[in-house]
């Protein structure tokens, strides 16, 4: 904690040394001490329950995806797999427009924001301590993604083109058009992507007999994918006080995927006994549909409104491998089979919402909602006999499984201005069902639960720099469907994965406090802490000499704390930086789990931001983000490092020429270690994540922007 005292106080001393006069935000009557930081090339606004990010000056944004932006928003990280956390914490819900989406829910996620386009987010919004009107759901905080739209009069746009090494490439319209009561916007793309990954395994099962047995794996993953997208949002004033409000978005994915697989296993010391290989060929399609409707009423008080919003989200993938294993010692004869994947996800939802603002600052928000997720896997898989080539069906990978899941919601929010004290209290009650039905076995399974949430936000202006905030609140989270299917993923034979149908739902208490301050070194810190019961974690043991099976697990207890930190200012006239990161101690129980023993770690994710502008046509950006190591049960994932890179260059005010390097140093490597009284394990997933692209951007339509503007999109 010393050395980052020790870092802002430097900071702030160059800072103060070349800083321009320092602008201020005027906030009107109904805002209530807002913060606006205008340095550094990540705008941030600090509200009294989230904070909002402005991504549209991030380079990354025009040829990448959500997964990149992401990665420079303070306190959160984003894996080569799409996996988030947010201050260290999984468990991270993923909103759009303030509402859930089909697209990343449970094992969606991850997959959704490798795709999702970085050039349709207008911002993002963190929120650590969600206010009540926000779904429980995400012990780890809540994330939403706020798409582009633009109010300005008439027909305006942008069109951008992006090349890429390997043939890769990102193509984009999105326009909108304004006038008198109709709002009209929407865009479409088409991306096509390359990427390949290395994953290596050596093991050692120790309580293999006679004698322990080493085993090497060594897998070089390829796909490559075309990515067309299509939305459209349309607005309408059917009345002075009515408004309909239609959103459609449609995404759709399609690629080939291929791997080679080698594999050794043998009683340490000696020659191994076992040399296979196992090569696949494969295909996978996925389509993401989103449909929307909403109609909002004003009433008769001012401001005062009630909105109707009806929301379906379906998610369908198909996958299909066949595999060829060929065997080196002991010889065999090779061996043929198939696999084939299947899932459907539908979400939809029904919400009324009522807005009441009243004097003084006064605030008062109710809702009704109810959520349904229905969700179907049908796997099956089959092998080719030897000499005959009969097709026989291989019960081990078929399996059928339904999810289903109710949540009827209420909720009440109100905000006041008490003296200097601004408050935002309130709480939710959900009334949950699942249910699961294992087909293949003829299991049926599922609970139901009753409980409240309650959040507390609280927000104090010291000065008209200096600003206090704290919250509280209890949050949940379910498992996703997949966590709860037992059906054993046999995609990699030797490193099988599977769900738990006994996974409990994690709960969680949140606490924080912060403060910030506005002037020529804008900074801030939050000290925090959380208390969770049941939270999720992996747990890998052996299941033979050479194949080890990775499922689903409770933890009795976790405890975690830490500060969160950041800065942002200039560095003389042309230099602009950012700095940001959060000091964590996270200690665990993993009683149950094969340790009985308490174990606790402390770390540092760091992420650093640089804007170098030497003419007002140019810009550069670097930016470093560190995630430190993380504790498991077993063991601990190592730390990961990224570096990226941009440049712009503005040929008119409405052409620009931009190049980007995303993960320059081809860094991206998840490294976990396990140990336990069976198992001693060293696996690695090496992402080749260095890409690179050089693109266009065209803007038309509307007010065109001056020479030292830098917000080409809007």
């Amino acid at each position: 904690m010393r050395s980052v005292s020790l870092l802002l106080a430097m900071l702030a001393g160059a800072s103060q040394a070349s800083a321009q006069e320092p602008q201020k935000q005027v906030s009107s009557a109904s805002t209530v001490q807002e913060l606006t930081v205008t340095a550094g090339q990540t705008p941030v606004q600090a509200l009294i329950d989230r904070k909002v990010y402005t991504i549209t000056t991030d380079l990354q944004a025009g040829s990448g995806v959500a997964a990149d932006v992401l990665n420079r928003i303070p306190s959160v990280n984003v894996d080569p797999d799409g996996g988030v956390t947010l201050r260290g914490q999984g468990s991270v819900t993923i909103l759009v427009d303030g509402k859930p989406s089909a697209q990343f829910s449970g094992a969606a996620q991850g997959m959704s924001l490798l795709q999702f386009p970085a050039g349709e987010i207008d911002k993002i919004e963190v929120l650590t301590n969600p206010p009540s009107q926000y779904k429980a759901e995400g012990t780890g905080g809540v994330i939403n993604i706020v798409t582009r739209k633009t109010h300005r009069s008439g027909a305006s746009g942008v069109t951008r083109i992006n090349l890429g090494d390997k043939r890769r490439f990102v193509a984009s319209l999105d326009g909108a058009y304004n006038q008198n009561r109709l709002r009209l916007s929407g865009g479409i793309g088409l991306r096509q992507e390359a990427k390949e990954r290395l994953v290596t395994s050596e093991r050692t099962t120790l309580n293999a007999l006679p004698s322990p047995i080493r085993a090497t794996q060594s897998l070089d993953e390829r796909f490559r994918r075309l990515i067309p997208s299509a939305r459209i949002d349309l607005a309408y004033d059917l009345t002075s006080s009515r408004t309909v409000d239609l959103s459609l978005d449609h995404r759709e994915l399609s690629g080939d995927r291929y791997f080679d697989q080698h594999n050794m296993a043998g009683p340490i010391g000696l020659a191994s006994t076992s040399i296979t290989d196992r090569h696949s060929d494969g295909y996978e399609w996925s389509v993401d549909d989103s449909k929307a409707i909403s109609l909002e009423q004003k009433l008769s008080r001012p401001n005062e409104t009630l909105t109707v919003s009806a929301r379906r989200g379906a998610v369908r993938e198909r996958e299909r491998y066949a595999y060829r294993n060929t065997y080196a010692f002991p010889a065999a004869d090779p061996r043929y089979d198939h696999l084939y994947l299947s899932l459907d996800l539908i979400k939809t939802q029904f919400s009324l919402d009522y807005d009441l603002p009243m004097a003084s600052a006064r605030e008062l928000r109710l809702g009704l909602s109810v959520e349904a997720d229905q969700n179907a896997f049908d796997n099956r898989g089959d092998t080719v006999t030897s000499g005959t080539g009969a097709i026989l069906s291989n019960p081990d990978i078929t399996n059928h499984f339904r999810y289903r899941q109710r949540v009827h919601a209420a909720y009440v929010d109100f905000q006041t201005l008490l003296g200097s004290y601004h408050f935002d209290a309130g709480a939710r009650l959900e009334a949950t069902s699942v249910s699961t039905r294992q087909i293949t076995g003829g299991i049926s399974g599922g609970y139901d639960s009753l409980a409240l949430y309650p959040t507390l936000n609280l927000k104090r202006s010291l000065s008209d720099d200096d600003t206090f905030t704290a919250s509280v609140s209890r949050r949940v989270n379910r498992p996703d469907p997949e966590s709860l299917n037992p059906f054993a993923d046999h995609q990699d034979t030797h490193n099988l994965r599977a769900g738990n149908p006994d996974l409990r739902p994690q709960e969680t208490w949140s606490v924080e406090a912060g403060y910030a301050h506005e002037g020529p070194l804008n900074y801030a810190a939050t000290i925090f802490f959380r208390q969770d019961r049941n939270s999720f974690t992996e747990v890998v043991r052996p299941i033979s000499d050479d194949v080890v099976l990775t499922t689903k697990a409770n933890l009795p207890r976790q405890r975690s704390g830490g500060l969160e930190f950041s800065a942002r200012g200039k560095l003389g006239s042309t230099l602009t930086y950012g700095l940001s990161g959060v000091a964590f101690q996270m200690e665990i129980d993993p009683s149950g789990l094969g340790s009985g023993q308490q174990k606790s770690t402390s770390g540092l994710n760091l992420k650093f931001n640089l804007d170098y502008r030497p003419t007002a046509l140019d810009v550069a950006q670097f930016s470093f983000n560190r995630t430190d190591k993380r504790l498991t049960p077993q063991g601990q994932i190592d730390a990961i490092n990224l570096v990226n890179f941009g440049y712009k260059h503005d040929f008119r005010p409405d052409l620009s020429l931009v190049v980007t390097v995303s993960d320059l140093l081809n860094s991206q490597r998840t490294t976990r270690h396990n140990a336990s009284a069976v198992l001693v394990e060293t696996f690695q997933r090496h992402q080749y994540g260095r890409i690179g692209y050089v693109g266009l951007t065209y803007t038309f339509g509307g007010p065109k922007k001056g020479k030292s503007g830098f917000d080409y999109e809007q």
